[in-house]
């Protein structure tokens, strides 16, 4: 297929995939593109009786299969040429992706699908080098920690960078051994069935990989509380976060991955390349127009230098050619749909009516389509709603300090600790910083992740529990067992 393309053009698979098989279902699910707000088509809703069939066969293919009993190295040969399928497929899926989502056709072969085969290929290496350790116990004895696989996780994954994070989810408990029923948003599916489809293709045993449509509220509720789910994998909103922290409850004790949302500071000092600042900052909250949990959303600068910061910013925030998400020449993505965009709005709004100042932007995009202008509020307090609520969207807010403690009391945000950033070319004060801030990851003199892959990710407080990435990632989808043999 040819990029750019024509969204007319594409035939989407609109059905579950379970067992390696297509299953039809009632298109209950009206869909829209975000990019021009059109109608797209309608998906099914995966209901408990579809759930659970899709549970019991990846339970029994993942039995049948032994995929977790079998030497880890087929384990590893299987996800590579997986992973190499996905790449073959990179116009494909980009488009699959780009149709009905925010990420641009121009950005997703080279970052959304060269990474998702990147980590499949780590976490494949990780199947035969990763396991249990003898322990030192008495010499009459052999003290041993064996590691196994849970059989069926569950996972969720979100509509803002949706291949991404499908493989954020399959890769480690694929190659720890498990089956994996997902839940794609509704709103983004398209690609990660494919991507699905790709997988038995790959030699992946049939039945490992199954992908069930629907919403939260029907499907992701009977799949999170389904008895035959082991472990539980989930990147989302806080608030839904906690819901399936309280269905799983309800249901029986399960452990779970979630990483959820984040309201993340950037603390610029004033020794800080404020160049290289700027570009780090707007980037943040530029890319996917804020569409990210780690956006950077909340810049804390030394007061000396918040003008010269700003004066930085400003032309940095200006939307390079908004326009469908399908055209190569398109820089600036939409909102995913219109309530997201009269979201950010309302907070906006509200931030204004509280005292904000607007310095750019603070209204929606007169065109086509669900696009807010990026925004930068100052005058803010740290109970403005701009400051305390997860916008989800381009809105920066600009806050000053005058001392170390005071920028660290700032960046001190009372629900999120996702991540944060630190500009600064003193190295003790970085150091020292990085030790203070509630943050499950924080970036000296960059923002964003890199592609090295072992460095797990995940939030303090209501960002969420356990890690993505890293070897922290495959060993949440392994137990372990203790065994001591009296010799």
């Amino acid at each position: 297929m040819n990029i750019p393309f024509d969204p007319a053009s594409l035939s989407l698979p609109r059905r579950h995939f379970i067992g390696g098989d297509w299953l039809e279902g009632d298109e209950a699910l009206e869909l829209t593109r975000p990019s021009d707000g059109r109608a797209i088509g309608a998906i099914p809703i995966a209901d408990a009786s579809v759930v659970d069939h899709a549970v019991t066969t990846a339970a029994r293919a993942q039995r049948a299969s032994g995929w977790g009993s079998c030497q880890p190295r087929d384990r590893t040969r299987a996800l590579q040429r997986w992973a190499d399928l996905i790449e073959a497929h990179a116009d494909e899926l980009a488009a699959l992706e780009a149709v009905a989502s925010t990420r641009l056709i121009s950005q997703i072969p080279g970052i959304d699908i060269a990474i998702t085969a990147e980590q499949i290929r780590f976490f494949a290496e990780m199947a035969d080098k990763e396991g249990g350790a003898l322990v030192p116990t008495r010499d009459d004895q052999l003290g041993m920690i064996m590691d196994e696989p849970y059989g069926v996780v569950g996972a969720i994954t979100p509509w803002n960078f949706p291949i991404s994070m499908a493989g954020w989810k399959l890769a480690p408990a694929l190659a720890a051994g498990n089956a994996v029923v997902l839940k794609p948003s509704e709103m983004t599916p398209f690609a990660t069935l494919r991507m699905a489809e790709l997988s038995v293709q790959a030699g992946i045993p049939p039945g490992l990989v199954n992908v069930v449509l629907g919403d939260g509220r029907v499907t992701g509720t009977a799949l999170t509380g389904h008895a035959g789910i082991g472990k539980v994998s989930f990147t989302g909103s806080t608030l839904a976060g906690s819901a399936i922290m309280e269905n799983v409850a309800r249901s029986g004790v399960k452990p779970m991955t979630l990483e959820l949302g984040g309201k993340s500071p950037q603390i610029v000092f004033a020794d800080a390349d404020l160049d290289l600042a700027a570009r780090c900052i707007a980037g943040s909250i530029m890319f996917n127009a804020g569409q990210a949990c780690v956006a950077g959303s909340r810049v804390i600068v030394e007061k000396c230098i918040a003008e010269a910061l700003t004066d930085r910013l400003l032309p940095l925030m200006r939307p390079q050619n908004p326009g469908p998400s399908w055209l190569a020449s398109t820089g600036y993505s939409p909102a995913i749909s219109a309530t997201q965009r009269d979201r950010i709005d309302s907070i906006v709004q509200a931030a204004i009516a509280e005292g904000a100042e607007v310095l750019c932007g603070g209204t929606p995009l007169e065109r086509e389509g669900f696009f807010y202008k990026p925004t930068i509020l100052g005058a803010v307090t740290s109970d403005n709603p701009a400051v305390t609520e997860e916008i989800f969207g381009p809105v920066l807010t600009i806050q000053g300090f005058t001392t170390e403690e005071e920028a660290l009391a700032l960046a001190d945000h009372p629900t999120y600790g996702l991540a944060a950033g630190v500009f600064t070319r003193d190295l003790a004060r970085a150091i020292r910083v990085t030790r203070t801030l509630q943050a499950g990851t924080v970036w000296v003199n960059r923002y964003g992740r890199s592609r090295d892959h072992i460095l797990p990710t995940g939030g303090y407080k209501a960002s969420g529990i356990g890690k993505d990435l890293g070897r922290e990632a495959y060993h949440a989808n392994r137990r372990t067992k203790s065994v001591l043999i009296d010799i």
